[in-house]
């Protein structure tokens, strides 16, 4: 079995700032996880990604905020990306 695309999808919040998520479906998970999804949602301004979840194989589900990396407890894709959309408004507020 081939990995899924199930979600990629670029938007642009601003001029200088995008969100950019990708979410697959695995086959076999990815090492450091039992979940059977590969996911990254970034979010980048002005060419520098300054929040990412990610389950990036060997560091299991974790979220980079700024140069800070921080353990995420995933519990299924719609409360994904409900937590990541959280923080991406909690950092447009600070602006």
């Amino acid at each position: 079995m081939k990995a899924d695309l199930l979600l990629r999808d670029r938007l642009w919040l601003s001029e200088t700032a995008k969100v950019e998520v990708v979410i697959w479906r695995v086959p076999v998970p990815v090492t450091g996880s039992l979940l059977t999804f590969k996911y990254r949602l970034a979010l980048v301004s002005e060419d520098e990604c300054v929040m990412r979840y990610d389950n990036e194989a060997g560091k299991g589900d974790h979220k980079h905020l700024g140069t800070r990396e921080v353990p995420y407890q995933f519990v299924d894709i719609d409360t994904l990306q409900t937590d990541f959309w959280a923080d991406v408004e909690a950092w447009r507020a600070k602006l």
